[in-house]
């Protein structure tokens, strides 16, 4: 299946919506394998470089609808802990604050706070929701707005986009039906997730 790896140009820019176009080539190479395997089943998808800290939203023909840079958790590592979506979020040890790699089935869903979010890893607790308001905010707002990788390493484990990138491509695209969440690993090698996936 041929697919246009463009967005549309409202959301592109790195705090509102990253880039415009597939310049990474893992991720290209990634997108490129679920749409001829057909392994996203038709569905809308999503790819999380955690190595860039972007996130990249596809619909279900494979052409890009949006880019953004996200937060992510604040430890390095491909794994979920187990018990973490048992736990507090005040309880999670500093390592258990990771946001795993590999491919996650999504589901829109509700948090405890009742606010609307996209369930990638519901196990532990992990979805692909809105920056909320709070004494974080404006540090939050800071770090999506920096070229820095880094500095986007601030969430417990969820992927947290910018509010307009929520409700203008998130919520209509992943957040009406189910979908798939395709997470890199810290190198941003898709090999390593594509060898998961011929299995």
């Amino acid at each position: 299946m041929a697919a246009a790896f463009l967005a549309s140009p409202s959301h592109a820019g790195r705090a509102g919506g990253g880039s415009s176009s597939l310049e990474n080539g893992e991720v290209h190479r990634l997108v490129s394998h679920v749409l001829r395997s057909d392994d996203h089943r038709g569905r809308p998808f999503a790819v999380v470089d955690k190595k860039h800290a972007l996130l990249y939203v596809f619909e279900r023909q494979g052409r890009l609808v949006g880019a953004t840079s996200v937060l992510l958790g604040q430890a390095v590592g491909d794994r979920a802990w187990p018990g973490v979506g048992d736990k507090p979020p005040s309880q999670l040890l500093a390592h258990e604050r990771t946001t795993p790699a590999g491919r996650f089935d999504s589901e829109p869903g509700v948090n405890l706070q009742g606010e609307d979010v996209v369930w990638f890893d519901y196990d532990a607790a992990l979805a692909l929701h809105r920056v909320r308001p709070g004494t974080a905010e404006s540090r939050r707002l800071q770090a999506l707005a920096t070229p820095q990788a880094v500095d986007n390493r601030q969430s417990l484990g969820c992927v947290v986009v910018p509010v307009r990138f929520y409700e203008s491509v998130v919520r209509p695209v992943l957040g009406r039906a189910r979908g798939v969440v395709y997470v890199l690993p810290e190198d941003g090698r898709a090999d390593r997730l594509l060898d998961a996936l011929t299995f």
